[in-house]
């Protein structure tokens, strides 16, 4: 083996050595406490939505994915520039908004600008929470969905939780 070849088979090794001391990935427990230390949403349940760094609402089940309610979990010091997978430079921010900002830094103000310009009603995100979870929970008030069967009154349920009024009914 020529002493460039051994050099450079060294180097890989280092650099595998390196990525296992330094996970490029977030551990499911700084998940937990990234999403935990995020900004509730005022008369949601916090273990569904959370407000990420921008200030945009965003939906637990949507993980990586590139909706308007979809985000990341995200190194606050990109992870190509020394910053590593902890919980204090873990953040969650807006698929969309993750893309723009990439390998840079920013401030959270200049965030908001690249973030989805959807806003939803609270009526959409009880659409939105209903189709995902099958309930609505909202601290103090919870409600689950009804069965076809049961709205057909062919079945009670034995659930004793009321059913959720979606989709809603305007007052006339």
């Amino acid at each position: 083996m020529s002493k460039n070849a051994a050099e450079m088979e060294s180097a890989d090794k280092d650099e595998i050595n390196n990525q296992n001391l330094r996970p490029r990935f977030f551990d499911k427990k700084a998940k937990s406490m990234c999403w935990a230390k995020a900004d509730v949403v005022p008369g949601r349940h916090p273990d569904r939505w959370r407000k990420d760094a921008a200030g945009n609402i965003v939906c637990k089940r949507f993980c990586n994915c590139s909706g308007c309610l979809c985000f990341e979990y995200d190194h606050i010091v990109p992870f190509s520039k020394g910053g590593e997978s902890t919980i204090d430079n873990c953040q969650i921010l807006q698929t969309r908004v993750n893309r723009y900002k990439s390998d840079k830094e920013m401030d959270p103000s200049i965030l908001r600008g690249y973030s989805c310009d959807l806003k939803f009603t609270e009526k959409e995100l009880d659409v939105v929470e209903m189709a995902v979870y099958g309930d609505v929970i909202r601290p103090g008030n919870q409600c689950r969905c009804r069965s076809v069967v049961e709205m057909l009154g062919k079945f009670k349920a034995k659930d004793q939780m009321a059913p959720c009024k979606l989709p809603y009914v305007e007052d006339s």
